[in-house]
């Protein structure tokens, strides 16, 4: 598997950089160490509730995650997870609760990674998308798949244990393939989903199967959503998707045939765009620009050249 050359454009993919954070696995086990960092007078924490943190807006136009003092937070034992550290040595934790703390002043806001994703920085991105990837792990795997007793939290809330049985679980992470598919023109291949509104488009993805390669989920789900045989598989970056437990691997392809059929199922329409073709159609209002958080995005961009355009207002 190759790393594509190609420039990428200057916005980064979301979601995937540490944000300065190491994640400092070698200490989940260690239960003195985690007790006194949680302990520590730096430490700081913020509490995760279905997928939301509470944020704030900041004066300078910047979005921040509102944490905590450890001494300050909502009482938790056995919910308590530990994210890592900062280059300044401050340790993190997430604390799942129930629901969000009230909120500690007029201008804090609950928030997702969708909505605020993308106007955190890079370390409060690091640390929520950790959070939120544990939290919906945690929330899904209360029993063990072995012998069906409930599980217990460990590894400062990386790993389940199962104290009938002793079975180990670990974070589930699904990976998908994501890909920008291309033909001998340079266009770009483009599907809408039977669901999405008219005028949607995005790249093609799918899940990768038991057993299977990266490149050949990559030309089985071209194949099964558009009916277009591709090769020259190139791999381009990932992005972390909890929502609940993807990861995102993306992808270029090279289509050897540019005849479509798609599936009908989950596919209801694929197209061909050249760049002008795109550009025009989304000035147009004829197809709505792929925005947003996801990979997608990026990969269009980066084929594109540059951001999309903006589609008329109204």
């Amino acid at each position: 598997m190759t790393t594509s050359t190609e420039q990428h454009p200057a916005r980064p993919i979301s979601f995937a950089s540490s944000g300065g954070i190491d994640r400092s696995a070698g200490y989940r086990l260690d239960e003195a160490w985690l007790a006194a960092a949680w302990s520590h007078p730096t430490t700081r924490c913020f509490v995760v509730s279905g997928g939301q943190a509470l944020v704030v807006d900041t004066d300078d136009g910047g979005t921040e995650l509102v944490t905590m003092p450890s001494f300050d937070a909502p009482i938790t034992e056995s919910h308590r997870y530990f994210l890592g550290t900062d280059t300044d040595g401050v340790r993190y934790f997430a604390l799942q609760k129930d629901a969000l703390p009230g909120r500690m002043d007029d201008l804090a806001r609950p928030a997702g990674l969708r909505e605020a994703g993308a106007l955190l920085a890079e370390r409060d991105t690091a640390l929520l998308v950790h959070a939120v990837a544990l939290e919906n792990w945690q929330r899904l795997h209360r029993f063990c798949s072995r012998c069906g007793e409930r599980t217990v939290i460990a590894a400062a809330g990386h790993i389940r244990r199962c104290p009938a049985c002793g079975a180990e679980h670990y974070p589930r992470t699904d990976p998908a393939v994501i890909m920008l598919v291309t033909d001998d023109r340079d266009r770009a291949l483009l599907g809408r989903q039977v669901h999405w509104p008219e005028g949607r488009f995005s790249t093609l993805a799918g899940f990768v199967e038991p057993g299977e390669s990266l490149e050949n989920a990559v030309i089985r789900e071209t194949a099964e959503e558009a009916g277009v045989t591709v090769g020259g598989v190139e791999y381009v970056g990932s992005q972390p998707w909890p929502f609940p437990t993807t990861l995102m691997l993306g992808f270029t392809a090279r289509a050897v045939s540019p005849d479509i059929e798609v599936d009908g199922d989950e596919i209801e329409e694929a197209r061909w765009f050249s760049r002008e073709e795109l550009g025009a159609a989304i000035r147009a209002g004829e197809v709505l620009p792929i925005t947003g958080i996801s990979i997608a995005a990026r990969l269009v961009e980066r084929w594109y050249g540059g951001p999309l355009p903006v589609p008329p207002r109204g």
